[in-house]
């Protein structure tokens, strides 16, 4: 058997231990087949001579008892398949069923899905619905660029002089209640009403927009009061458009200068911390502003770099990389004498969420020392630029160099690698405070058409490691209209709570001209968005047609899915998009690589294929047969898959009779409707309905009896083809109400439970009825009311024959409490019904086993006895008899595994309470011999969607760990006072007031998450599944001097393995222990530094924009920063022992000049 490939923190489990020893005659004559020198595990029975394999089918010792012969324990399986299968012929009423579907032939049709007609039809209203956003997006686009065009900037405007609503106001005011319009506590505040509208999951008011201002951005500033007066006339075109199309959502602008105003208004969320929120670090901003991205990021770690300025830089870095989205690529390596990469990429990789999180911790691991040589730094970045064996972006290239200074223009390495072209453009970084001459930084920006920036201090990080983009946006700009197309994002959180969305992002463009004859604006004004929640495009697909396990699902140019059922994340971080790739929401194979490349590159398509699938729960793995079909979606980067297994073909509509429709009557007038009512219950069986969206005036209830009485309650007033109703769904629901109650009423209902140690019969069927028989089984039924989330449902419809499901237990957990007509075992099939030459699977019927009297009736089927009143056999010293699971209980395990690993009878009671638990828990050593021998096969994928509890922080101590912290001779000494280093640490320590501690501060929980108490990480699955080996099978568990006999066999028409072994009797051999159970990844799953070498398939953008010849480079920077003043630096002392946070000043920085709107 293949050693499987290498995962988080799996090993290899050791040789099977047995525990009984070799009958005292030395080694023994065969080799372990586990021992690497003995070749691979293989059956061991092939190793044996065929005159050593009868005395190892008789077990040693002084007893009269044998272990069984194979014909004997085959007897055994086939008296167990017959129980089993008569039971289910009487109870489970598969053939009356289909008697009964028949019998009501004329109460429905059979409709047919035809996959590609729905996929294509699907694919057409997604963009129907994506092309009225898009067409709002277009008006809100060209309103802006002409008001910002018409706007005169105002050199002396004040605060005052502007009224708008600050989103985050309201939550700095003591009192929440005002009128409808007044004014606030700061003059230029509005205050609000709102009314709660579902739609957007929030408070709202359609009458206004609001703004949101990050806290690092002073909005009394000049650029910032000149913003919100020419964007509020966008509020008159929010408004329009929202009347041309009511189904929008949120409406945004989104300015370059960090400024957002969005419609309808609402208050901001308010973090529990300090809010960072700033639109142009959000993916749709990022993706709207610029193309695609190669960057190479260069860091100076010479000696002259330490203390408080590696620091900074290492967060400047680790900001830097925020600014990149899944379209981009990136490498970062540090440089002294010589360059090298921090982590173990080495080369250009994407700049994915998983990517960057290795970044961001090798980056805190760089140590300063050496000389600087920025030859080295540079010509490492222009060898990963140049290097064309890999994916990349292949668009805008740019080297972001960050580094305390130096004097060296290193102009024979741009001669070399960029000049003429000057296709790579060069951003330059002076970090910290120092004296050093930064001309040559600036020459090295300016020349190779890029920026140079300043960042002496924490606050000038996050402004100046996203001003870059502005540069980049030149070209978009320049491009005019050819550059005004539509893009439509990965999907991501919602930071107003809206849910999982994509957005429609559309750039706005500077049109002014500086005078007569000038030449036009290349500045960026920023991005417009409008949001579509995933929700409302699901609602384009079929919901239950498809049946339990067809679905509908989408992708993009990445390969990440945009609609699929198992897109499900735990937590969200609105910082960062929800990348699940097609791969990972399934379980990967070669067929599946293929259609999803077929995807990306937009084309058609259509493949039967067979593949592996995860059941609902994630313990079980079925191999399946699955139809898929596909369809781009026009005029965006998506595409369209539909999913059909062969059985979903075909499915039922339900056809009143038009007598009944004519009459206009209630519902509940219509016949069965009766038994959906309580009071049927005591002699028809319990009835659980589905929870779907039968009507829009339906109130949904997580409680099934309180959302069965509202269901009744509404049905008393409408009519069935009432519009305000889903008729197909409502009227499958009477017709599956009227099929099952008359399989009450022809087989259960009759039928004496107790004789067969039953605990009940089920239906449940696609129309979303769940009748479980008698009424008072219903209080133990735990199943999902819901059957297409009904992990027995789903996996009977997959599997032929009858499938256990033991209940469900956590090794963590305490046992099973075993009490009576407490628990059970579902036994469940699919009902396959022809109809013509058309076949389906509407219901799926079953039974629950009363567990302890089944396991008793276990042990009587696996013996020398017929029946259970016949008296046990007894052996005498004289006779030889072959052991049996009751008599011989204490020497002979018995057990019965289903095909995921999981107990479902044992002939041990002490077992009985652990029924439900992955075999290995029960018995390592048994379970492990059935792995190696084939039985099992085991299955091990990640999931990136999980959540996990915070790791615990570790002690910082009294300061964030390499910030310089002065001594009392320091703060003695005037001198230190007015020195750069005093100015950066009140800086630093200034904005740990406000920031709490920035270096150290998780994002996640300085925004405010939802929920901070647990974080997204990956968890590794490993599920196990029947193996190759099919028949009856006799083997040895062999380690050194002890042995143990088992005989495995399949159980035909089940998903049952009976196992019958030896009990071991010495302990001295331990068995290496299978794990089942989901475990914590602490690298995040497969190592990343091995994935980027296999990089999935993936195509960027259809567009790009990084060069246009008449471009205006000489706006390259030349920096500005604050100059030291020993009388701010005693007020700052003062603030700092009052703990006063100072009121926020304006950003100084190169761009501010060219913001003048």
């Amino acid at each position: 058997m293949a050693v499987p490939a290498r995962t988080c923190g799996a090993s290899w489990p050791g040789p099977v231990r047995t525990a009984r020893p070799w009958p005292g005659r030395g080694p023994r004559p065969f080799p372990d087949p586990r021992d690497p020198a003995s070749g691979p595990a293989r059956p061991l029975l092939l190793l044996l001579p065929p005159l050593l394999l009868l005395p190892l089918l008789t077990a040693p010792g002084a007893s009269a008892y044998s272990f069984p012969q194979q014909h004997t324990m085959q007897h055994w399986a086939r008296r167990l398949e017959q129980e089993i299968d008569g039971v289910m012929r009487i109870f489970g009423g598969v053939q009356q069923l289909r008697e009964i579907y028949k019998d009501n032939r004329n109460l429905f049709e059979v409709q047919e899905n035809e996959p590609q007609k729905l996929v294509e039809k699907v694919a057409g209203d997604i963009e129907s619905l994506l092309d009225r956003k898009v067409q709002a997006l277009k008006r809100l686009a060209d309103a802006a660029e002409n008001f910002q065009k018409a706007h005169r900037w105002q050199d002396n405007i004040k605060e005052e002089d502007i009224i708008y609503y600050d989103a985050k106001a309201d939550a700095e005011l003591d009192d929440p209640e005002g009128e409808d319009v007044e004014r606030g506590s700061k003059t230029s505040t509005l205050r609000l009403d709102f009314m709660e509208d579902p739609n957007f999951k929030n408070k709202v008011n359609y009458s206004y927009t609001a703004v949101q201002i990050p806290t690092d951005i002073y909005k009394g500033s000049t650029v910032i009061l000149n913003e919100l007066n020419w964007t509020e006339a966008l509020e008159n075109v929010f408004i329009e458009n929202r009347r041309q199309d009511p189904t929008l959502l949120w409406q945004v602008f989104g300015s370059a200068t960090g400024v957002t105003r969005y419609y309808p208004a609402t208050p901001w969320r308010a973090p529990k911390k300090i809010d960072l929120y700033d639109v142009r670090r959000r993916p749709w901003y990022i993706q709207g502003a610029s193309s695609p991205k190669d960057m190479v990021i260069i860091v100076d770690v010479s000696g002259s770099v330490s203390g408080l300025t590696l620091k900074l830089m290492k967060t400047s870095v680790c900001e830097m990389l925020d600014t990149l989205s899944d379209d981009d690529y990136v490498n970062v390596a540090s440089f002294n004498e010589k360059a090298q990469p921090v982590s173990c990429f080495t080369h250009l990789v994407q700049a994915n969420v998983r990517n960057k999180k290795v970044f961001k911790e090798a980056v805190q691991g760089m140590v300063a020392k050496g000389t600087t040589g920025y030859k080295a730094g540079f010509e490492y970045a222009f060898d990963q630029l140049q290097n064309s064996n890999i994916t990349r972006a292949n668009c805008n290239k740019m080297i972001m160099m960050f580094t305390d200074g130096g004097e060296d223009r290193v102009q024979d390495v741009f001669e070399k690698y960029n000049w003429p072209n000057r296709t790579v453009r060069v951003f330059t970084f002076s970090v910290g405070q120092h004296n050093y001459d930064v001309t040559p930084l600036q020459w090295m920006a300016c020349t190779n058409k890029g920026y140079y920036f300043e960042i002496p201090s924490i606050g000038a990080i996050r402004i100046n490691t996203q001003e870059y983009l502005d540069v980049l946006g030149r070209p978009m700009v320049l491009a005019g209209k050819e550059a005004k197309q539509v893009q439509w994002t990965n999907v991501y959180e919602d930071a107003l709570g809206l849910g999982l969305v994509v957005t429609g992002t559309l750039p706005v463009f500077n049109l002014t001209q500086d005078g007569p004859g000038e030449k036009k604006n290349q500045l960026i004004l920023g991005v417009m968005g409008i949001d579509v929640a995933l929700n409302d495009i699901k609602r384009l697909t079929p919901n239950y047609t498809l049946g339990a396990n067809g679905y509908v699902f989408a992708i993009d140019l990445n390969g990440y899915v945009l609609l699929h059922p198992n897109l499900k994340p735990q937590t969200t971080n609105f910082r960062e998009p929800v990348t699940l790739d097609f791969l990972d929401a399934e379980l990967e194979d070669e067929n599946k690589e293929e259609i999803r490349r077929s995807m990306i590159d937009g084309n058609k398509g259509h493949k039967q294929i067979r593949t592996l699938v995860k059941s609902l729960d994630e313990r079980y793995i079925d191999e399946v047969i699955r139809n898929y079909t596909w369809v781009p979606i026009r005029s965006t980067n998506y595409s369209l898959g539909l999913v059909l297994p062969p059985y979903s073909t075909f499915y039922l509509q339900a056809n009143l009779s038009d007598q009944i429709l004519q009459v206009k009557l209630p519902i509940s007038k219509l016949k069965d409707f009766e038994f959906l009512l309580p009071s049927s219950f005591e002699s028809e069986g319990h009835v659980f309905i589905a929870p779907r969206e039968y009507c829009k005036d339906l109130n949904v209830s997580d409680n099934n009896t309180e959302f069965l009485k509202n269901f009744i309650e509404l049905m008393e007033k409408v009519t069935p083809d009432s519009k305000q109703c889903n008729n197909f769904l409502l009227h499958n629901l009477i017709l599956d109400t009227g099929i099952t109650q008359q399989l009450v009423e022809r087989v259960w209902r009759d039928q004496d439970l107790n004789t067969y140690s039953l605990l009940a019969v089920f239906a449940a069927t696609d129309g979303g009825i769940t009748r479980v028989f008698p009424n008072k089984a219903a209080e133990d039924w735990t199943e999902n009311p819901e059957p297409f989330n009904a992990s027995f449902y789903r996996r009977s419809l997959d599997n032929h024959g009858y499938v256990f499901k033991p209940p469900h237990q956590d090794s963590l957990l305490r046992p099973l409490e075993l009490e009576n007509d407490t628990v059970g075992v579902l036994v469940s099939t699919a009902v396959e019904l022809s109809l013509g030459r058309r076949t389906l699977r509407p219901a799926v019927v079953g039974v629950k086993l009363d567990l302890e009297a089944w396991a008793e009736k276990f042990k009587v089927l696996a013996s020398n006895r017929t029946h259970q009143d016949q008296p046990q056999k007894q052996c005498g010293p004289s006779s030889h008899c072959e052991m049996d699971c009751e008599v011989n209980n204490e020497d002979l395990l018995c057990v019965l595994i289903d095909d995921g690993g999981f107990l479902i009878l044992s002939n041990q009671n002490h077992q009985w309470d652990q029924v439900g638990r992955f075999f290995s828990e029960v018995d390592a050593n048994l379970m492990l011999a059935l792995y190696n021998n084939s039985f099992y096969t085991r299955k091990e994928s990640y999931d990136y969607q999980a959540a996990c509890a915070p790791q615990p922080p570790g002690n910082l101590g009294a300061a964030p760990r390499g910030v310089f912290v002065p001594t009392i001779a320091d703060f003695l000494n005037l001198a230190w006072w007015t020195s750069a280093a005093a100015w950066s640490l009140f800086q630093q320590l200034l904005y740990g007031l406000i920031y709490h501690s920035w270096f150290q501060a998780d994002p996640a929980e300085a925004e405010g998450s939802p929920e901070t108490r647990e974080s997204s990480c990956v968890m590794k699955q490993t599920q196990y599944y029947f193996g190759s080996v099919n028949a009856s099978y006799n083997a040895i568990i062999d380690c050194g001097n002890c042995s143990r006999l088992f005989h495995a066999q399949r159980l035909t028409n089940t998903n049952l393995l009976f196992v019958v072994a030896e009990k071991p009797l010495c302990s001295q051999c331990e068995a290496g222990r299978l794990l089942q159970k989901e475990t914590h990844c602490p690298a995040d799953g497969p190592e990343q530094c091995e994935l980027v070498q296999r990089p999935r398939y993936r195509r960027g953008p259809h567009i790009c924009f990084d060069y246009n010849a008449t471009e205006d480079t000489s706006d390259c920077g030349r920096g500005a920063s604050f100059p030291p003043s020993l009388g701010v630096l005693v007020s700052l002392q003062l603030l700092l022992l009052l703990g006063l946070p100072p009121r926020p000043q304006p950003q100084v920085h190169s761009f501010a000049a060219s913001r003048r709107l």
